[in-house]
């Protein structure tokens, strides 16, 4: 049988899990080339055989996506997989259209062929766009099940960045790994504040190994979801994050709104910053899409460390990276303090900008008076390192779930702004999970 010849077009993550439980060993396909977007510098490398399989002795390439239709008519392509995340349904057609007008088949790939099944129980945070607020949601899910006794392993959907082969399964316990991994920012904002809150994290590549030695030393498997993707591994129990300052994305964007008829639980989240009429239509879309899952009503307080670096003065903002670039929202955390702490001016970084966060400004035209947090390589730290520090302004807001400190010297005074789920009424998080331990833990 002639195997049929498949392109699969990613971001560096969900593209290769997807190879690895369903394209790797299977004789009906041969998957020619992965393409790349998203991600700044993760185009022009190439899939390593030690992770490709017996079938793909010199690895796989991968190419920018720009590339795609060229693939397509050179190695005449049969089908293109798209496999990334945090996009409009209406951009995910775009690429179909691309695809079919250039010859091939066009798949997108569900649950049974792609979630891999766990020998203990799974609690998967998931959202339906970046910047939700899995973060806190997953710090908070954690923090209960603790409560109850169990010992939680956190798995983080991936974010392997760097050399695929080093990242076949990384494992953080201290804060110490990592700085062994080379860990860039985005990683360390979703692995930092669970080590520092006793959890055990694992992320990489390869997440049938991953799994299996999480399930060696836990209790529950707590699935921390990425961007608005579906979790690898199947779920017992999935909560899924809703935004009440964009209503209508959780209906709008792929495969988020996947998560949010799949859900057992919503978590409508930033309450105490959204209007009532934005809230209720997103309660509305919720009830619409999945009647059946409980709804919590939550919120994110905003605490500071030393408000009096914001009180009346001229503060640049720095946001988390991915909820203001591919997650398109206008502003987080960091200008909500500002506004509460009474900040005199929020500073325009783009006049200051160097480098590669010069060019993320370009491609995100949108971001406005912020800085994202971006920094995907040592290049692209000292990049944003300089850019704040050349900023002109009395204090830096610093609103990334990490002490940036820890990773850039800054030259002027630097505020860290918290934020930590509050469920507001019933149910709970906490009663909800209560339920789900008594029937499935014991």
């Amino acid at each position: 049988m002639q195997r049929q010849k498949v392109v699969i077009m990613g971001a560096a993550g969900r593209d290769f899990h997807n190879f690895n439980v369903f394209f790797r060993d299977n004789p009906a396909y041969q998957v020619v080339a992965f393409t790349a977007t998203q991600i700044p510098n993760i185009e022009s490398r190439r899939y390593p055989s030690e992770l490709a399989g017996n079938n793909y002795p010199d690895g796989i390439p991968i190419y920018p996506e720009e590339d795609l239709s060229k693939l397509i008519s050179e190695h005449e392509i049969d089908t293109v997989v798209f496999a990334y995340s945090d996009v409009s349904h209406e951009y995910v057609m775009h690429k179909a259209a691309e695809a079919m007008a250039t010859g091939a088949d066009f798949m997108v790939m569900g649950t049974r062929h792609t979630m891999l099944q766990s020998k203990k129980p799974v609690v998967a945070v998931c959202a339906v766009r970046t910047g939700c607020g899995k973060s806190q949601t997953t710090r908070r899910v954690s923090k209960i099940l603790r409560e109850y006794g169990k010992k939680v392993v956190v798995v983080r959907h991936p974010m392997p960045y760097g050399y695929l082969k080093a990242q076949r399964v990384q494992r953080f316990a201290t804060l110490a790994d990592l700085d062994r991994h080379d860990c860039t920012i985005e990683e360390r904002e979703e692995y930092e504040p669970h080590i520092v809150e006793g959890n055990t994290v694992y992320a990489g590549v390869e997440y049938s190994e991953i799994l299996a030695q999480a399930e060696q030393e836990a209790d529950i498997i707590l699935w921390d979801g990425g961007n608005n993707d579906m979790p690898f591994f199947k779920p017992n129990l999935l909560i899924t994050v809703v935004d009440p300052h964009r209503p209508g994305h959780e209906t709008r964007y792929f495969p988020g709104e996947t998560n949010l008829r799949m859900a057992d639980i919503v978590v409508i989240n930033k309450e105490d910053t959204a209007s009532r009429e934005n809230i209720e239509a997103v309660r509305a879309a919720v009830l619409a899409a999945n009647p059946a899952a409980a709804v919590v009503d939550a919120a994110s307080p905003i605490s500071a460390e030393n408000p009096e670096l914001i009180k009346n003065k001229r503060v640049l903002v720095v946001e988390d990276g991915p909820t203001l670039t591919h997650g398109e929202m206008a502003y987080g955390a960091g200008v909500v303090a500002a506004r509460k702490f009474g900040a005199a001016e929020l500073v325009d970084p783009r006049p200051y900008l160097v480098g590669s966060i010069l060019e993320t400004f370009r491609k995100y035209p949108n971001i406005g008076t912020l800085l994202p947090a971006i920094g995907y390589g040592e290049k692209q730290i000292r990049d944003l390192e300089e850019t704040i520090n050349r900023t002109e302004c009395d204090s830096v807001i610093v609103a990334t779930p990490i002490d940036l400190r820890r990773v850039v010297k800054l030259n002027k005074p630097a505020t860290r702004v918290k934020y930590e789920l509050q469920e507001i009424g019933d149910p709970t998080l906490s009663s909800l999970i209560e339920g789900f331990i008594s029937k499935v833990c014991t």
